[in-house]
């Protein structure tokens, strides 16, 4: 006869206040319907004819966007399945600066797609296998559908044709005006070699008032406020940069001065008036005409300045001042004093101009063309330039310089690979097609994940058929793309948002180009997203850490009774 041991219930394996969730109900299907509410958040901010969201953030700032990058990082998503695919977009905004919105909405439409298997009975074990075999066959397919490169060497129409297509995802309508802002900022910043381009380089200035056909580029320096002193303007001047205050020096320690009478009360601030008034002196004869100060500015101070006719301008941001050091070629200093002539910078114009109503500081060297240019002056290249952008409120102003942020980003990525394919959902429609016919001849129960890749990738096109003509027009769009992908020289048909004949067009004829490198990393991380979410099968869940509450205070908490 055996030993029966009873079992008991209910073993406490963790502390009170732990959630624990398994099995598919639970947690997969769960996660799944998690990311899936993510993705259709965002898929209607899709393409050219995205809507806008309007977001309060938790500290009460508003914001109008239809910037993917810029949604989900202001709607603080707290579930964590929905989280990776969050992750996964931001690595994309870090890596390429475009197409987050693509890997969200691809994601998503790939767990939609394996939730029906899972619910025919099929494992995620059976699924995720499938996924990484279409993944791999739609990277090595997208290598061959390059159809157009970037030009070399660079002019403002071949950069602005190339930017075009992606800033009119963001900015529908006003992409010709920003595409030949960005193009003419970068040229005026791009190294002898290319690739070296720094994004930093490419500042933004936002001033209301006027339209965006009011925007220009200034090589060099804009800031929006003007000098602190009385001397507004300066030509070929040397440039002194203090991260310091300009100010009478601050004892480190405090201390207790007994003053018997106004004798010794005069002489007390004398010295401190005279110390300075030498250092100031000092600039002056060193050769300085400008002063930038990176932290508060004494009375006394500006008023020595103001009487050696020195400019003086305060630039609180640590950036900002990093950006300026490299305009004017100026090494910062860390307390007052003459700076040796190779901590000098050197600005050509240094001005206060009305913009718009707002009166801004300009810095900037001369370049070929300008009035009083000479090529032997020792001001170099300028290594920044500004773009001052002008619009009717803040949030439109907001969402342009994202647009611009956006457009330099892929700027930066077409230099170091400037491969691109053709656009309007053309390449997607043409790697559903390849990946279908690659699952059709697999054996096994992998086909099946990658013929759901297949379909998940006709989400793009489909997306943006509906954004621009209504959910019904954009199942029958997508059917005519089929169509016509089947035939020879077919792969570069995508979707027309403006349906000027059937909503599809020849997007290589219409100079329609995507990113090859941004389409590949956008599958790749929506590919691992998915694969992450599905290859989870339990959600343990600790009891959020905090201290004890603060007692609440009753209505009349100053009444004796």
């Amino acid at each position: 006869m055996s030993l029966k041991v009873p079992k008991s219930n209910n073993l406490p394996i963790f502390k009170d206040g732990y959630k624990y969730l398994q099995g598919l109900d639970e947690a997969i299907l769960r996660n799944i319907e998690a990311v899936v509410e993510l993705s259709d958040l965002v898929r209607t901010s899709f393409g050219p004819n995205g809507r806008n969201k309007l977001i309060i953030n938790h500290l009460g700032k508003l914001f109008v966007t239809s910037d993917a990058a810029t949604i989900i990082r202001e709607i603080e998503v707290v579930h964590p399945a929905a989280k990776l695919l969050v992750m996964a977009s931001q690595a994309q905004e870090a890596e390429m600066g475009d197409s987050t919105n693509l890997v969200i909405i691809l994601g998503g439409e790939l767990l939609k797609k394996a939730e029906n298997l899972l619910i025919m009975g099929l494992k995620p074990t059976d699924i995720i296998p499938g996924y990484e075999l279409a993944c791999t066959k739609a990277l090595a397919e997208l290598e061959t559908l390059s159809t157009f490169n970037l030009p070399t060497p660079m002019t403002p129409s071949t950069l602005a044709a190339a930017l075009k297509p992606a800033l009119a995802s963001k900015q529908y309508g006003l992409e010709d005006p920003l595409a030949a802002l960005i193009a003419e900022a970068a040229l005026a910043v791009m190294p002898t070699n290319p690739r070296n381009f720094n994004v930093d380089n490419v500042r933004v200035v936002k001033i209301m008032g006027g339209s965006l056909a009011n925007s220009r580029v200034v090589q060099g320096m804009v800031f929006g406020r003007e000098p602190e002193g009385s001397v507004k303007h300066a030509k070929k001047a040397k440039v002194a940069v203090f991260t310091s205050a300009l100010d009478i020096a601050q004892t480190e320690t405090k201390g207790t001065v007994l003053i018997k009478n106004a004798e010794e009360m005069l002489n007390f601030t004398t010295g401190e008036e005279k110390h300075l008034e030498m250092i100031i002196s000092q600039l002056a004869a060193s050769g300085v005409s400008v002063v930038i100060g990176g932290s508060s500015m004494g009375d006394l101070a500006l008023h020595y300045l103001n009487r050696h006719n020195i400019a003086v301008l305060k630039v609180l941001s640590k950036f900002e001042l990093r950006r300026l050091c490299r305009v004017v070629n100026a090494t910062p200093l860390a307390r007052m004093g003459p700076p040796t002539p190779e901590e000098m910078g050197y600005v050509d114009v240094f001005e206060t101009v009305e913009i718009g109503g707002d009166r801004v500081t300009v810095l900037r060297q001369l370049v070929d063309g300008d009035e009083g240019f000479d090529p032997t002056s020792k001001g170099d290249r300028t290594k920044t330039a500004t773009i001052v952008l002008r619009g009717a409120t803040a949030n439109s102003l907001d969402d342009l310089e994202r647009a611009v942020d956006d457009g330099v980003n892929v700027l930066k990525g077409l230099i170091k690979d400037g491969r691109m394919v053709p656009g309007a959902g053309a390449v997607e429609i043409e790697l559903a097609r390849r990946v279908e016919n690659y699952g059709a001849g697999l054996k096994g129960l992998p086909q099946h994940g990658v013929r759901r890749f297949a379909s998940a990738l006709e989400c793009v096109p489909r997306t943006l058929a509906e954004n621009a003509m209504g959910g019904a027009e954009g199942n029958e769009v997508v059917s005519r793309l089929w169509a016509k992908h089947e035939t020879t020289g077919g792969s570069a048909w995508g979707v027309d948002v403006e349906k000027e004949s059937d909503g599809t067009l020849d997007a290589s004829a219409h100079k329609i180009f995507d990113s090859l490198p941004s389409k590949a990393w956008a599958i790749r991380l929506a590919t691992e997203a998915a694969i992450s979410v599905l290859s989870v099968d339990s959600i343990i869940m600790s009891k959020p850490a905090g201290g004890p509450k603060i007692p609440q205070q009753s209505g009349n908490w100053d009444n004796d009774d």
